[in-house]
């Protein structure tokens, strides 16, 4: 992009009027007004559904206590009529969950938690008409009644951390302000095209990426990264779309049209994390589909064994029926299946929240197995930017060696030759550079004031006969010199990023067992860098395929049932970090070629939220396996107590739906994990 051409498309800020802002907020308050937003509409539907079933939960208690008084008075009513007074009571309760279970028969789904919930309290209503059984009218509608209660707290805790997460990634505004024929109009970003200059006022969000064509202000970029710390952006600055302006008005040329933002591509991403599963909800998925109709199987043969084996068939089949019905109830995985896929998606929001972005609950777990991370150098743990670090003037000071080391690079677009332009900062000092010449694999000559300067290698100083000296400082050593006459050289390094030392040190205090470096730049270099930052290992002077072949035994080298990580800088890396078990891209604050290269993406490419990940993945993994344990052991307790005969129906219903609420609670916990 042209930034002459940027410049001269701006018109001043303040050629829009105070009346055009005015109606643009009008403009902005009717369309919000008159054009609700579907999900906002659908929100206030799955609020309403709670008070629906507190309400039918509410009715039916008090037709089931209006039927028990009216049996307790008319003890000589008949069972017949005992049945049909409580069947009122009963559907009240339980239509819904009626309406599924035939539904989920009609499309083939028979064995699931509503056909076992009807099978279990009809079988309970109609055992008072078996030979030798007992009434249970009461215990059947209490039974419904309890199931409707857990479907509640249910639906109200996933539906809290579905809000969570929806608030978390409230990201993308609802209106822009766009500049057309003169005038700011409000319209939908979707509606807003590439090129066109957007206006954000303080307290707006980002409605799409874009350059800054004129203004100054602060951004918050929380929730892109995680991090309170604003972002100052200023005229020729990259702006994202999901970033709050916090003070000054902008005027930006948009880049990217709404769809293809980043916090469109950021909201994508996490909405479809649950789309790559986990081992272990893979694992449950298929245990459930397994395990149910074997239960189902196995009540009917506690139904119908014991009273056979017993030699009287008819005397002890209404004790063992219950028994079985009692034994289904309890026996519905709908806490596994539920909770586990919840609490990874809890992990995911509170990585998001972070900044940390997990493509799916399948990386969360391969993360929590960290146990070797591997780096590459440039751009991952360093800033990938080149800074004058030391001066070594011969024969004039400092500022006049680096002062025609700048004019000699006046013209090249080379890293390096910016660095030293960045550190003079003072170009326009009226000094006349001519005759600049570049020598191939050697360096720059140039006429300063005058003067032949050379800048460049060793062999550049070798070729005109100036004696060098040698610096033995790890990085890029630039030699200048007036003439054949030697002046001295400037020490030019790709600079650490401030965070990369905590991160080695928060990946070893996590119990990380290696850390590793692969890089492509010299050894000496390779070297000071590993030991600063306190890496176990590094390997330098490495090409791409060179580093493929070193996570390769590195992988090979690793603890069974353990991960390797492997953390670039986006797609440069791309072929290692399909490799790794877990990819972990620096985002650049959303960039595309990192998002869609990687597992993991890390928005404000801070190499000490590595850590913080694995943190919170770890205790993800806690709390799903946490879950798998308490369904597992409650169920099988109470499954053992019912063909015993020492569980009654209610305490079959907390077996399924009380241990389901609990899990489905100690999920939630996910969602606020502390790193």
């Amino acid at each position: 992009m042209d930034y002459d051409e940027n410049m001269n498309d701006c018109s001043n800020v303040n050629s829009f009027n105070k009346e055009n802002i005015m109606a643009a907020e009008e403009e902005e308050k009717k369309l919000r007004s008159e054009e609700p937003e579907p999900e906002e509409e659908e929100e206030e539907e799955e609020e309403m559904d709670p008070k629906h079933k507190l309400i039918q939960i509410i009715v039916s208690t008090i037709l089931l206590i209006v039927a028990t008084v009216i049996t307790k008075l008319n003890p000589n009513l008949a069972m017949w009529q005992k049945l049909l007074i409580f069947l009122v009571p009963y559907f009240c309760a339980g239509f819904d969950v009626l309406k599924e279970a035939g539904e989920s028969i009609g499309h083939g789904e028979v064995f699931n938690e509503d056909f076992l919930m009807v099978v279990a309290t009809v079988g309970a209503l109609l055992i008072g008409f078996v030979p030798g059984g007992k009434a249970n009218f009461t215990e059947a509608v209490f039974v419904m009644l309890f199931f409707q209660v857990g479907e509640l707290f249910e639906g109200i805790a996933e539906g809290s951390s579905h809000r969570a997460i929806s608030q978390l990634l409230d990201i993308r505004p609802d209106t822009a302000n766009v500049e057309r024929d003169g005038k700011v109009e409000v319209v939908s970003p979707d509606d807003v095209k590439v090129g066109e200059i957007v206006v954000i006022k303080p307290g707006e969000k980002v409605p799409m990426d874009g350059v800054v064509l004129e203004g100054k202000s602060s951004l918050n970029t929380v929730a892109l990264t995680g991090e309170s710390a604003p972002r100052d952006v200023a005229q020729g600055d990259d702006i994202l779309s999901g970033c709050v302006n916090e003070s000054g008005l902008l005027r930006v040329k948009v880049t990217k049209a709404f769809g293809e933002s980043t916090a469109s591509k950021i909201l994508e991403l996490v909405e479809h994390s649950s789309a790559r599963k986990s081992k272990s909800e893979k694992f449950i998925a298929k245990f459930a589909r397994v395990y149910t109709p074997i239960v189902v199987f196995a009540a009917v043969a506690v139904a119908f064994l014991p009273p056979l084996l017993s030699g009287n068939f008819t005397a002890n089949f209404a004790t063992w029926l219950l028994r079985a019905l009692t034994f289904l109830i309890v026996s519905c995985p709908c806490a596994l299946v539920v909770s586990v896929p919840l609490a990874f998606f809890g992990g995911i929001g509170a990585s998001s929240k972070c900044g940390i972005l997990v493509k799916g609950s399948g990386f969360m777990e391969s993360l929590s197995e960290a146990d070797t991370v591997v780096f590459d150098k440039t751009g991952t743990l360093t800033k990938g930017v080149f800074e004058v670090s030391a001066i070594h003037p011969e024969k004039m000071d400092a500022k006049e060696l680096l002062h025609l080391a700048a004019h000699v690079e006046r013209y090249s677009t080379h890293p390096i030759a910016i660095s030293l332009r960045d550190a003079f900062g003072n170009e326009n000092d009226g000094c006349s550079v001519e005759d600049v010449t570049e020598i191939s694999g050697q360096g720059v000559k140039a006429t300063v004031n005058g003067k032949t300067v050379y800048v460049g290698n060793t062999k550049l100083m070798d070729s005109i006969g100036a004696k060098w000296t040698a610096c033995e400082e790890p990085g890029t050593i630039i030699h200048v010199a007036v003439g054949s006459e030697y002046a001295g050289h400037i020490h030019i390094s790709d600079v650490e990023k401030d965070d990369a030392k905590q991160a080695i040190t928060d990946l070893k205090s996590i119990g990380i067992r290696k850390t590793v470096m692969l890089t492509g730049d010299r050894e000496k270099v390779a070297k000071h860098v590993a030991e600063d930052l306190g890496l176990d290992e590094y390997r330098a002077e490495l090409l791409p395929a060179d580093k493929v072949d070193n996570v390769e035994k590195l992988l090979a080298e690793k603890p069974d049932g353990k991960s390797l990580v492997f953390v670039g800088d986006g797609i440069n890396d791309a072929p290692v970090l399909a490799r790794a078990d877990v990819g972990i891209a620096m985002g650049a604050l959303g960039s595309d070629a990192a998002i869609e290269a990687a597992d993991v993406v890390l928005m404000d490419d801070k190499p000490s939220k590595i850590a913080k990940g694995i943190r919170i993945a770890r205790h993800t993994l806690l709390v799903a396996r946490q879950n798998i344990v308490i369904a597992i052991v409650v169920k099988i307790a109470i499954l053992i107590l019912a063909v015993f005969g020492y569980a009654p129906m209610w305490l079959a219903v907390f077996g399924d739906t009380g241990v389901l609420l609990i899990c489905i609670l100690n999920s939630a916990r996910t969602l606020s994990t502390k790193v």
